[in-house]
């Protein structure tokens, strides 16, 4: 994992990329450029996101489970470490829900490479709706939409508000040209050939989501890693839910 080349985007090693208020106070010298293509979520428009203790993001798979990244966790098994937070955009209101967890399953198989996505069990429901994952590629297309509190710009502090932001799907082989360790089969790109608008550290695990025909939410991606953040030419990469959405299911079943 390389810090500001090829990283994971959450906390630890590497959101979406615009401005907010930050969680830390910063010097007008330091602080975040004016918004990078995106706005703040209103109260209530993405009720399934969450914002998980160690810096990750993540969506209400269940009411009882979230599904985040792999890279996020450590494994899986027992865990009682990690703090859910949901309910709000902002993350100092005291409206927020806040649940532990009790178990984590991280990715059968997971190295580093491909197959970026877990589940953490929680140790009580929380009553808002959940984001249902496509489990065929026909929703691989278009446009989508991302959100979350990562930086607003590469190697930025987190935000204390959700933002979003919308990206373009880019096909695998435009994907490829700009990433050589693409796992085309599991994996799935998202920004602007000029940049400007990503995902970035911070916001992994989180969901990158779309309308499907019947105009739900329907989640496509897991945010995983990228080179940098919005950068010209190098997309967001995202672990392709239709890919595991099987093994999600029967993961989720057996939590």
């Amino acid at each position: 994992m390389k810090f500001l080349s090829t990283f994971k985007r959450c906390l630890a090693a590497g959101a979406v990329v615009l401005a907010a208020v930050s969680l830390q106070p910063t010097s007008a010298s330091a602080a975040p450029p004016p918004v990078v293509g995106g706005t703040r979520a209103a109260q209530g428009e993405f009720p399934f996101m969450v914002r998980l203790s160690m810096g990750c993001g993540g969506a209400l798979y269940a009411k009882d489970i979230v599904l985040t990244a792999a890279h996020c966790v450590s494994g899986s098994g027992n865990n009682t470490g990690i703090t859910a937070t949901a309910g709000v955009v902002d993350l100092r209101s005291s409206s927020a829900i806040k649940v532990r967890s009790t178990k984590v399953l991280q990715a059968p198989g997971y190295n580093g490479t491909g197959k970026d996505w877990a589940l953490i069990k929680l140790e009580r429901p929380i009553d808002l709706p959940t984001l249902k994952i496509a489990d065929t590629t026909a929703h691989n297309n278009g446009t989508f939409t991302v959100a979350g509190w990562g930086a607003a710009r590469e190697g930025g502090a987190q935000q204390r508000y959700l933002l979003k932001a919308q990206v373009p799907f880019v096909a695998d082989a435009a994907c490829g040209q700009a990433y050589d360790e693409l796992v085309a089969n599991e994996e799935i790109c998202a920004g602007y050939n000029e940049g400007g608008v990503d995902t970035c550290q911070g916001d992994s695990g989180g969901p990158m989501f779309r309308r499907d025909t019947a105009g739900a939410w329907i989640q496509v991606g897991i945010v995983s890693w990228g080179y940098g953040c919005a950068r010209a030419g190098f997309p967001g990469v995202y672990t392709e839910v239709s890919t595991f959405a099987s093994a999600i299911r029967t993961a989720a079943a057996n939590l």
